[in-house]
């Protein structure tokens, strides 16, 4: 089976006041770098890990304007597959104020969102949780057409697993092997995973057709994950993604059967090659089956889709039959195994066999039903997306030169009801952004004798993003570049704001907690 993942600032001129300027912040959901404190309407903090206080917060005058390195920034990841990242409950985003350079032509209407909260009252945030860490995945086996495949640790549980009972069934077949059935048992474990990443690589190949990224490849303790980042635009599409991976593993079966015929029954060849034509059967016939998230459940969410017109139904519905495939794996496959349906006689199916039957059966089930769940939150989190403008979300600036004291800075941006700083030079040009997190770190009686260009991180490319993002588009673009704060402007260049990942953040987990 595959995962499809599981998205105005005030112009230069510091020295006339500046007019409120009507515009939204921006959080970022699936930013995993490390967002400054935000305060939320109430007064509390964000329960976002921020940069530590810089060093240079309290030194001396003769030093002020020395800049500071900027904080580490983890790297990024989330996985927009349908285990991607969750995301604890957290305040709602907070809409402050933006503050726009003076426009003679055209004043902007002013905010009426929660201004009594100003920069200089940010507080920093108290236990903070650790960053999300790049995700692995295990041994790095390979990278075929630029994916990477990843054995994940269980494997090699369940590889001793397939060779200790395969090689139990050798036994009995060919028991002139002796000992040396673990290594052909082996040998198959290896074999059948190879045929697992050929199905894998059927869902890879067919999303990179369809232009869809994926993000790696995980072989694991049942079977396969094949992580795309972004839903099929067409349910035909959806169909054709879902499909090719069963149908690579038909065909494998197939092939398997073919090799068998000039294979003498009963030698080593044609016992492998019997269990492999065995096993790919199961592999096809399991993933076919039409619930979420396996194979079957995304070709059943298609169909739903097309025929509703609302990929969101689609996802209920196979999402549900998924769940009633779990209870039907939790309680049938051992009645099938006790009844001798699946080949043994019921005499034999007793004792340690039972209980390991049990013990499969509820793995099973609970990997369908989390996964059933798990594309549930992903298909929600899609659908609420389009509400995370970058427009919305930007926190009103005022424009303030690099010799400006801190305390005069605050004091402008207190006027002007706005919530962050942008340094600018002579001509207007922004240069860099205060840090939120250095502001905190700076004692009051400090603060008009520390310049705010030692509290700035400079402006990178990547910190410049345009105010029309949104959506997947704005997320992307804040994964690409992780930071704290970014420099939101419009097509003609004018700054438009600062955008805090903070507040992307409470923004994304406030559009998954709402009811599709």
């Amino acid at each position: 089976m595959d995962e499809s993942g599981g998205s105005g600032q005030p112009r230069s001129d510091t020295d006339r006041p500046t007019k409120p300027h009507a515009g939204p912040t921006i959080p970022d959901p699936h930013e995993t770098g490390s967002p400054a404190a935000a305060p939320s309407p109430d007064g509390a903090t964000d329960p976002v890990r921020q940069p530590a206080a810089d060093d240079n917060a309290a030194q001396d005058p003769s030093t002020s304007d020395s800049t500071p390195a900027p904080a580490e920034v983890p790297a990024s990841g989330s996985e927009t597959g349908t285990g991607d990242e969750e995301h604890p409950p957290a305040p709602e985003a907070d809409t402050g104020e933006h503050a726009d350079l003076p426009r003679p032509e055209a004043p902007r209407e002013p905010h009426t969102a929660d201004d009594h909260r100003t920069l200089a009252h940010s507080g920093a945030p108290k236990n903070p949780p650790p960053q999300s860490p790049q995700p692995r995945g295990g041994l790095l086996m390979g990278r075929p057409f630029g994916v990477p495949v990843y054995v994940a640790p269980s494997w090699f549980l369940v590889a001793a697993l397939i060779t200790w009972v395969f090689g139990g069934q050798l036994d009995r077949v060919l028991p002139e092997l002796g000992a040396a059935r673990y290594l052909v048992s082996l040998f198959f474990a290896v074999a059948f995973y190879a045929s697992v990443l050929v199905h894998e690589l059927a869902h890879t190949v067919a999303a990179l057709r369809f232009k869809l990224p994926v993000r790696r490849i995980q072989l694991q303790f049942f079977g396969g994950v094949s992580e795309i980042e972004k839903e099929a635009e067409t349910p035909g599409r959806e169909f054709v993604l879902a499909f090719v991976g069963p149908l690579l593993s038909l065909i494998l079966a197939g092939l398997f059967y073919v090799a068998m015929q000039p294979v003498e029954p009963g030698t080593v060849p044609g016992v492998l090659l019997a269990g492999l034509m065995v096993s790919n059967l199961i592999v096809a016939a399991f993933n076919l089956l039409p619930g979420l998230p396996l194979d079957g459940g995304r070709m059943l969410r298609a169909v739903v889709w097309k025929i509703t017109g609302r990929p969101m139904s689609g996802t209920i519905a196979a999402a549900w039959v998924g769940r009633a495939l779990a209870v039907c794996v939790l309680i049938g496959l051992p009645l099938l195994t006790q009844s001798g349906a699946l080949g043994s006689s019921a005499e034999d199916n007793v004792g340690m066999d039972t209980v390991m039957d049990a013990l499969l059966a509820a793995i099973l089930a609970a990997i369908i039903w989390t996964g059933a769940g798990n594309s549930l939150r992903m298909a929600r989190l899609r659908e609420h997306l389009p509400d995370l403008r970058a427009r919305t979300l930007t926190r009103r600036a005022v424009p303030v030169e690099t010799d400006t004291p801190l305390s005069e800075a605050l004091r402008r941006a207190n006027d002007a009801g706005a919530r962050a700083l942008v340094v600018v030079d002579a001509e207007g040009t922004p240069l860099s952004l205060v840090r939120e997190a250095a502001i905190v770190g700076v004692p009051e009686h400090r603060r008009p004798w520390v310049a705010v260009s030692g509290l700035a991180q400079d402006i990178t490319d990547g910190m410049r993003v345009s105010a029309e993002l949104a959506g997947e588009d704005l997320l992307d673009t804040l994964r690409a570049t992780p930071a704290t704060e970014y420099l939101v402007v419009e097509e003609t260049g004018e700054i438009y704001g600062v955008l805090s990942a903070a507040d992307v953040e409470r923004a994304f987990v406030k559009a998954m907690a709402r009811p599709s």
